[in-house]
C-alpha cells in the first residue's frame, strides 16, 4: 500500500489519500492525471487494468485502487 501511496504522490502530493474518497467523483485528479496513474500502476504493480475496470469505483480511494490492483494480481 506503501507504494501506491508514493505513486499518488509524485501525481498530486496536496491530496490526502489516506482519507480521501472522492478522488474521481470529486474531481481531485483530473484525466490526464488519471492516464498516467493507470501507467505508473500496470508498471510498478505488473498488471494490466481493463477499460472494464477504469471506473470511478476503483478509483475514488487509495484503499480502492489497492483493492483492484489485488484483485487483478490474484487473477494473473
Amino acid at each position: 500500500m506503501e507504494k501506491l501511496y508514493e505513486i499518488l504522490r509524485e501525481i498530486n502530493d496536496e491530496i490526502d489519500y489516506e482519507t480521501c474518497t472522492d478522488l474521481i467523483d470529486g474531481h481531485q485528479l483530473e484525466s490526464l492525471a488519471i492516464l498516467a496513474l493507470i501507467a505508473d500502476l500496470e508498471d510498478e504493480f505488473d498488471i494490466t487494468i481493463p477499460a472494464t475496470e477504469i471506473i470511478p469505483e476503483n478509483f475514488n480511494s487509495a484503499s480502492a485502487m489497492y483493492s483492484m490492483i489485488t484483485r487483478l494480481q490474484e487473477d494473473e
